[in-house]
């Protein structure tokens, strides 16, 4: 019983990450600088992915969890991040007069959404919902896997294969038919760094920023959960030299 588990076990972890929402879409993957215990993010690709994000995605994608104040665990200093908040209006109110009005944003606000609400979302998008992505690594089956093999699969559909009017053919979604147009095609940033801006390039910032959206605290929890390792193993070390010691003098007496 116990081989069969262990079996099942390796077998499971050696199966292709299969894409979010079944089926047999065998994802892309990469091996990120967040993943395994001592992972950390790359804070270079991250600022390019919060470009490419500005750039590309949030003509139709949301942040609504991520205040601009953030920005700052992405290297960004505080003239910087007033900066960014200022390109950007939010609503604040109600003045005196009572009524709502718009203002330009402070580091205290949160990126405001691209449309009002849902209905004005799904007007925009011929009926489908763009989700928020402030999580959206989180809230997919091996979300990053999933985003960068998104990003990067679409193609045109094979023979045969009929697509729907406002639909896309995508190799990594499941069933291949996917409503959001092809967001990417090589060269849709210039970045100031120089940095390489091929769609896979592009794909693999994008989900570094995502990434960092999702799990800001990933750093920290890692040192911390590390440090908490090695405190248990030295505990358990002096635990057990001290058990030694105690029943070494027992074991005299009794001999």
């Amino acid at each position: 019983m116990r081989k069969f588990f262990l079996a099942a076990i390796l077998t499971f972890f050696s199966l292709p990450a299969l894409a979010a929402g079944g089926g047999d879409v065998v994802l892309k993957h990469k091996d990120w600088s967040f993943n395994g215990i001592f992972g950390t993010f790359d804070k270079a690709s991250m600022q390019r992915g919060f470009q490419a994000y500005r750039e590309v995605c949030a003509g139709c994608h949301s942040l609504n969890y991520i205040a601009f104040r953030n920005l700052a665990d992405l290297g960004y200093n505080e003239a910087e991040i007033k900066a960014i908040a200022a390109e950007y209006e939010v609503m604040d109110g109600p003045n005196d007069e009572g009524e709502m009005f718009m203002r330009a944003a402070i580091p205290a606000d949160y990126f405001p959404a691209p449309y009002p609400n849902e209905n004005a979302a799904r007007a925009g998008n011929n009926g489908a919902y763009p989700p928020d992505l402030s999580l959206i690594t989180k809230a997919r089956a091996h979300g990053p896997d999933y985003l960068y093999s998104l990003l990067t699969s679409y193609k045109d559909a094979p023979a045969g294969k009929d697509v729907p009017d406002g639909m896309y053919y995508n190799a990594a979604y499941s069933g291949n038919m996917i409503a959001m147009p092809q967001p990417l095609y090589g060269d849709d940033v210039e970045y100031a760094d120089g940095a390489e801006t091929s769609v896979s390039a592009v794909s693999a910032d994008i989900v570094n920023f995502l990434m960092w959206t999702a799990e800001p605290s990933l750093e920290s929890r890692k040192r911390i959960g590390v440090a908490t390792l090695f405190f248990l193993i030295v505990f358990t070390g002096l635990s057990y030299g001290a058990m030694r010691f105690i029943w070494a003098d027992v074991k005299k007496k009794a001999a």
